[in-house]
């Protein structure tokens, strides 16, 4: 039981952190709650939820809710249930729950019985642990969506990793919401511009892609999550085929329960929001480390951004015939552009680029981003490199060009490929190499092989509509060695 002087010098210690304008902020949430929770004398049943991705953002987010959380029970001797759950993916390294187990011990969350610590795995909801393995389900999931994004993408940043991850982070929220009873409120760091913004490019989404949303429109999160499942759909048909009932159920996006909506509240105009004017908040009093693999780019809370810079050097290397390092820093331009644009300190943009600096670091970042690919998606660079040049899509069309220049000794055989590709033939040695070099199984080959690489100009690709959507995105001049010819291409990453 936490006693009033323990809750009071763990306040003090938080606010010693916070500016005069954080404090006010805090009085301001409380007195949201207040009303909303119907009086001071409800409080105790009332319940808040945080989504916690461990990174510098959400850390604010905790710690933020966390002062409010105790400052109602200084002022009133009652306070709210504080739930905060954290998603995961194969993405995220175990640096990431270090960072949020220190956190919690320092906000003295991890024993107190008005906190609930929740760690969700795709459909499996856990209390927290730091030490809880990952299930091999998860992993399973997602390493067979970036497969199939990657080769529909040729690997391209944000298709590869996090269309097929955003849909699961809704799917979090109408999991996490309404587990066990549900929470009355949700608690973010966005502006409410953003929401109306992210919510409304959803609704556009699903009506291009024929999901009636005028009967949802104004009924709250559980409408948004309802667009989502049918956005999801849609790109879960697109990435695997029309007959893909398993992977659609594998995927369906939770919209949990419209009879017991939570309500929405925002910090955002009430607090400096940015890494500078809470750096030694997060730093100094919380602990947290931006960990080397944690902290890819504009992430502290998964490692995949340093695989995109990594595909980019393998695409130029393999695929354009350029050097591994041309694309990487064709990647760490557009990392630094988002970076900015997300105004980050300038000593996190030089730590995170700065690794990349002379011919000796850019070879340990490409050790370490190979050594995560195959840790986090169990993935060689034969696969990596297969991705990129994504040779099984249009019936195979950059086969040929993929086993010319990554293969030569496969060259004969290319007929047998081709034959099991279509699906005429199962000649096992054929069979095998095809799924040993591109980690996919024969069937998954097969519907690659009926499907197109993504025409990022075409409106009726769900693929595309995401992309076209999304401002993660830059584009680059490169030149073709082979004939001196200068391409225009857009990246994406984070």
């Amino acid at each position: 039981m936490n006693t009033r002087e323990d809750d009071r010098a763990l306040f003090d210690g938080l606010a010693c952190y916070l500016s005069e304008v954080e404090l006010a902020g805090v009085d301001a949430i409380g007195a949201k709650l207040v009303q909303a929770a119907g009086g001071v004398d409800e409080l105790a049943d009332y319940k808040v939820m945080v989504a916690y991705g461990g990174g510098k953002d959400s850390t604010y987010v905790v710690a933020f809710v966390r002062a409010v959380q105790l400052r109602l029970r200084l002022d009133h001797d009652r306070t709210f249930v504080m739930r905060v759950a954290n998603m995961r993916h194969a993405g995220v390294p175990q640096a990431v729950m270090d960072n949020i187990d220190r956190v919690y011990r320092v906000l003295g969350l991890l024993d107190d019985e008005r906190a609930e610590l929740l760690t969700v795995d795709h459909t499996e909801v856990r209390p927290f642990r730091r030490d809880l393995p990952m299930p091999d389900r998860l992993r399973a999931v997602n390493r067979l969506d970036v497969l199939m994004n990657g080769h529909r993408s040729a690997g391209d940043g944000r298709p590869t990793f996090c269309n097929s991850c955003n849909l699961a982070v809704a799917d979090f929220y109408g999991r996490v919401v309404w587990w066990r009873g549900g929470v009355d409120a949700v608690m973010t760091g966005d502006s409410r511009r953003e929401q109306a913004l992210y919510a409304a490019w959803i609704r556009r989404l699903a009506v291009e892609c024929g999901i009636d949303v005028a009967s949802t429109r104004g009924m709250g999160f559980g409408a948004v999550l309802t667009a989502l499942r049918g956005i999801g759909e849609a790109y879960v048909r697109e990435l695997f085929g029309e007959d893909s009932a398993a992977e659609l159920a594998e995927r369906e996006v939770s919209a949990g329960d419209p009879s017991s909506e939570p309500v929405f509240m925002s910090i955002y105009d009430l607090v400096g929001y940015r890494v500078h004017d809470h750096w030694k908040l997060i730093v100094d009093f919380l602990g947290f480390r931006f960990d080397d693999l944690a902290f890819s780019f504009t992430e502290s809370d998964c490692g995949n951004p340093s695989l995109m810079a990594h595909l980019r050097g393998l695409r130029a290397r393999y695929v354009a015939g350029r050097t591994y390092e041309e694309g990487v820093t064709e990647y760490l331009r557009l990392a630094e552009q988002l970076m900015r644009m997300k105004e980050m300190p300038d000593e996190l943009i030089r730590l995170a680029t700065g690794r990349y600096g002379t011919p000796e670091g850019m070879a340990e970042r490409r050790r370490i981003a190979e050594e995560f690919a195959g840790d986090a998606f169990d993935l060689s660079e034969d696969a990596l490199v297969a991705m990129v040049f994504s040779p099984f899509t249009d019936g195979g069309e950059r086969l040929r060009a993929f086993l010319e220049r990554c293969h030569p000794a496969r060259l004969g055989d290319e007929p047998a490929l081709r034959a099991v590709l279509r699906g005429d033939s199962d000649d096992p040695d054929a069979v095998a190499w095809l799924e040993g070099v591109s980690a996919l199984s024969v069937a998954r080959l097969r519907t690659l092989y009926r499907s197109a690489l993504v025409d990022f100009h075409d409106k009726e690709s769900m693929i595309a509509r995401v992309r076209a959507g999304d401002p993660h995105k830059h584009r680059v001049q490169t030149v073709d060695p082979r004939n001196g010819q200068r391409v225009s291409e857009v990246i994406s990453g984070r």
